[in-house]
């Protein structure tokens, strides 16, 4: 009863904020004071991305009142937030946790993760940021998290392919298609991309660049659009790339997926700024280095992108400290030298404003032929407003990665949307959510 009590609770929550957006107003809440006193205390931050240990070793360097203790935990696909959402429910989760945006509407909507008004100082913190990144963390008019990254949806390809093929970057669908058939006539054995059923959350950006709304609320309900109409434009096409052999159908970060890039089968990746570091990762030893490219996600007619990924911290239940916690997450997401910390571990683009030269700086990007920064910078311009995450994700995104087993025994991505669609539906009346189609 307490989880349902919660779960309708959060349905009005997120139905408030959502419908002020619709309305077109900012969905930031009112700036809260900035906070007077300086916290002090013990915290413990867990965390899955890379560098995070040294990101809190430079924060307790850096004063003498708070002390934090990390620990590493799996990512979410290996468990992670099963063992967060555990450790909260039995009291003694961390003060700090790191959540995607897919799957912290969820936690809040469990009450797991505490509102920050009153605890940050908003005008130096979210009202710094953009209307398509605070939407990801706000709800409701409150704010449940402070974000770190940023993660636009980008197109990787090998240039060299392409330049065999005759083709230029495609900068639509159509193109992207007529470039895939033009590498197929030079080299029949090759793929322009593969389509990746274990990455649902790939289907959620390309359907949201299309102008697809998977969730929004009527009135007091939750309204489910999985298989709208632009997702359905979205499926059907890439069921057209499948069946022409343009693109491939395995699981992303497999060995297959490794092996397939190494050797040139598979010569365009769809992924996110944070991709750069895999595909090095998985093609330097093939001599691939300055073939690989970055570039704007093709688009349906008109500059149009949307974001695949991205993490946030944000403050548990389990804290009994959180004004301590406040300060260690607005050092995570608003210091350089928190970013300067962590290293050279990635191609982060990150959410606050002025940090992403800091990150670049950082990173060696000298493997690639092109500025992939410049990249990254003009992709996210063009992020459509208006996605909202639903409150439970794991009922999305199991029933896509149930029904995208079947694509290779006669399924089709259009059934896989149609399913996960009713299964969504389903799954949330059954957690006690009123909700409409």
């Amino acid at each position: 009863m307490k989880r349902r009590t919660l779960l309708i609770g959060a349905a009005g929550l997120f139905g408030s904020g959502m419908l002020m957006a619709a309305c077109g107003a900012e969905p930031t809440p009112a700036s809260s004071p900035k906070p007077t006193t300086v916290p002090t205390g013990t915290l413990t931050f867990w965390s899955a991305l890379a560098g995070m240990d040294k990101v809190a070793a430079a924060f307790n360097a850096s004063q003498s009142n708070i002390k934090v203790t990390f620990e590493t935990i799996p990512d979410g696909s290996n468990g992670g937030y099963a063992k967060l959402s555990t450790a909260i429910t039995a009291g003694n989760g961390p003060d700090v946790a790191t959540i995607e945006y897919p799957q912290l509407p969820q936690f809040v909507s469990n009450g797991q993760v505490q509102a920050l008004d009153g605890l940050i100082d908003n005008a130096a913190t979210v009202d710094q940021l953009s209307q398509e990144i605070r939407a990801l963390v706000q709800f409701g008019g409150k704010t449940y998290a402070l974000p770190y990254d940023a993660a636009p949806l980008i197109m990787w390809y090998r240039k060299d392919m392409l330049d065999k093929a005759g083709v230029s970057v495609p900068t639509t669908w159509e193109e992207f298609e007529a470039a895939g058939r033009k590498l197929k006539a030079v080299a029949p054995d090759s793929y322009l991309a593969s389509f990746n059923p274990n990455e649902v959350a790939v289907t959620a950006a390309l359907a949201w660049q299309a102008g697809g709304k998977w969730f929004g609320t009527a009135g007091d309900s939750w309204k489910v659009g999985v298989n709208d109409a632009a997702t359905q434009k979205v499926a059907d096409y890439w069921q057209k790339l499948i069946d022409d052999k343009i693109v491939k159908v395995e699981q992303a970060f497999s060995d297959e997926w490794s092996l397939d890039m190494a050797n040139g089968t598979v010569v365009g990746v769809l992924g996110a700024n944070w991709s750069a570091t895999g595909i090095q990762k998985r093609t330097q030893a093939s001599g691939q280095q300055g073939q690989w490219i970055a570039a704007v996600v093709p688009n349906w007619g008109r500059p149009a992108g949307s974001f695949y990924g991205g993490s946030s911290f944000n403050i548990t239940k389990s804290s009994k400290n959180p004004a301590a916690a406040a300060k260690f997450i607005e050092f995570l997401t608003t210091d350089p030298a928190a970013i300067t910390a962590r290293g050279n571990t990635g191609s982060a683009f990150l959410a606050f404003p002025s940090l992403t030269p800091v990150a670049q700086k950082a990173y060696d990007a000298s493997y690639f032929g092109n500025d992939i920064y410049s990249v990254f910078n003009k992709a996210y311009a063009s992020v459509t407003p208006g996605w909202q995450w639903g409150p439970n994700w794991d009922i999305t995104n199991t029933a896509f990665k149930d029904a995208y087993g079947k694509l290779s025994t006669g399924g089709t991505v259009r059934a896989a949307v149609d399913s996960a669609q009713q299964a969504t539906v389903s799954g949330l009346k059954q957690t006690g959510l009123s909700v409409s189609q």
